[in-house]
């Protein structure tokens, strides 16, 4: 039996990787990890560890130690904090305990984790994302105002799910967004709401296999409505964007189209995206792609996707004390 090792069972993210394994046809037997021992994702699996905060020492210790006792024959990330350190000991891991971990090189993550470097490597490569200025340049910040105007977006370079997000429409409310904050990008507001995708896709071997293109709705960060809508245009976008990127596996663009219908990435994911579990239902399993790809050889072909709407919506778990004494 295939077994896999999911990370970040606490998170949106690694909770959805857990559903779309048991969607799959590969049937896996599921390791779980996460700090909290009242993570939702812990109690879904079929064996459960905890693990230190991915900033301790520690962490790295105890992951080759449950690799070690268990020989998982892959690891998925399930959270954002997690896959600076698998990336950096990936070629160790993988020779170490003949596991393999699907994580993207280090400049990828890096790429994607500050959104400044994102709209860098973007404007670079060709792929206009929106007009973005640091505030610690108020040259560069002049420019942008008389480039695009009002309102402006302003958020922190690192960060998700929108926190700390604000939307300005003059010169006063952009002072007040910047007084006393730092790590600050502040960017053009391309279109409206409903306007607004996440898009994934699979690169293997320099050159992207599949895509999918989700219209979304937001609420707290989180999208809680998902719209699949054929779109030949933007998954072509989708496909170049990835094979300019370069992941390993999954990576994901969040994007807005303008008046003109282009598409214009204001976030990259390198890894899976929390809306997996929705792409699943759809007919676009991505984890078990990347697996039956990583661990079997297998081709990754499109797959016809369902038009349809997805709803999402919070649930519960009852854990016993029995059950949480089964968290390693």
């Amino acid at each position: 039996m295939t077994k896999i090792l999911v990370t970040g069972a606490g998170a949106v993210l690694g909770q959805g990787i857990i559903q779309s394994l048991r969607r799959s046809s590969l049937r896996p037997e599921i390791l779980a990890a996460d700090p909290n021992p009242l993570s939702a994702g812990l109690f879904w699996a079929d064996k459960a560890f905890r693990v230190p905060f991915a900033d301790d020492a520690a962490f790295m210790d105890r992951i080759r130690s449950i690799l070690s006792d268990e020989r998982p024959d892959a690891v998925l990330v399930g959270t954002d904090v997690e896959l600076a350190a698998f990336s950096q000991h990936r070629a160790a891991l993988e020779a170490e305990f003949g596991t393999r971990v699907i994580v993207s090189r280090p400049e990828v993550i890096a790429i994607a984790d500050d959104k400044y470097r994102t709209f860098q490597f973007l404007d670079g490569e060709g792929l206009h994302p929106p007009l973005s200025a640091l505030p610690e340049d108020p040259a560069a910040l002049e420019e942008l105002i008389d480039a695009v105007g009002f309102p402006l977006i302003v958020k922190p370079r690192v960060g998700a799910r929108s926190v700390g997000v604000s939307l300005v429409n003059d010169r006063d409310a952009l002072a007040q967004a910047l007084d006393g904050r730092t790590g600050l990008l502040v960017q053009e507001c391309v279109g409206t709401a409903n306007v607004e995708y996440t898009a994934s896709v699979l690169v293997f071997d320099g050159e992207p296999r599949a895509s999918i293109v989700l219209r979304r709705d937001l609420r707290d960060g989180n999208t809680y409505r998902a719209y699949s809508e054929p779109s030949e245009a933007l998954n072509a976008f989708t496909m170049r964007a990835g094979r300019t990127l370069q992941p390993y596996g999954p990576a994901n663009f969040q994007f807005r189209t303008d008046r003109d219908g282009r598409p214009r990435v204001f976030e990259i994911n390198a890894r899976f995206s929390g809306t997996t579990p929705l792409r699943a239902m759809l007919g676009f399993n991505e984890v078990e792609m990347c697996l039956r790809r990583v661990l079997g050889g297998e081709e990754i072909r499109q797959p016809a996707i369902r038009e349809a709407t997805i709803l999402r919506f919070q649930s519960e778990i009852l854990v016993t004390q029995d059950d949480l004494e089964r968290v390693l």
